[in-house]
């Protein structure tokens, strides 16, 4: 049976974890494997992938034939890529530096593209972080009025209770004093 490169998941309970692995395709998932050639954390935004580029492009041309997954990480790195033009230069097509250029210009442009990514991924959680600040900002405003609203009119309501109290007490103060005279 020909040698598979496949994922071997590690991690706890919904935290995945996975090793890239070479390993004979009878083996288990998890089992015994052959050589260890990166890794693979899904969890991270956008996921995060080390792969030894040299080591799975060897094992490509030696016939180890990857999983589907493991098919589009390998894209993903390049090393689809370089093992294409690995084949040019071996037939005679392109010199190997010209594939090395080309392969170091694409591995450029693939990173700037990461990049470009991360950046606009951390500039909208900013925005969204700006956005809730700003509700709650509103919504604290809100309430402080609404409770400065409602301590103006317990104070009125008092001032005027008070005042009610006293306009009583004044007539009576005043029937009073005639009669003590």
């Amino acid at each position: 049976m020909p040698s598979r490169i496949r994922l071997q998941r590690h991690g706890k309970k919904n935290m995945p974890f996975y090793h890239i692995v070479v390993a004979d395709g009878r083996a288990p998932r998890d089992g015994r494997f052959v050589e260890k050639i990166g890794t693979y954390n899904p969890m991270t935004n956008p996921a995060t992938i080390v792969l030894d580029v040299d080591k799975a492009a060897e094992w490509l041309k030696n016939g180890a034939q990857p999983s589907d997954t493991c098919r589009r990480i390998l894209s993903y790195k390049g090393v689809l890529l370089k093992r294409h033009l690995q084949i040019g230069v071996e037939k005679g097509a392109i010199s190997q530096e010209q594939a090395d250029v080309k392969f170091n210009a694409w591995l450029q442009e693939k990173e700037a593209k990461i990049a470009n990514a991360k950046n606009e991924q951390e500039t909208k959680l900013r925005n969204v972080k700006k956005e809730r600040l700003e509700c709650e900002k509103k919504f604290n405003e809100a309430k402080a009025n609404a409770v400065a609203a409602k301590r103006q009119a317990a104070a009125e309501a008092e001032a005027a209770a008070k005042a009610e109290a006293e306009a009583a007490e004044a007539p009576a103060a005043e029937e009073e004093a005639p009669a003590a005279e």
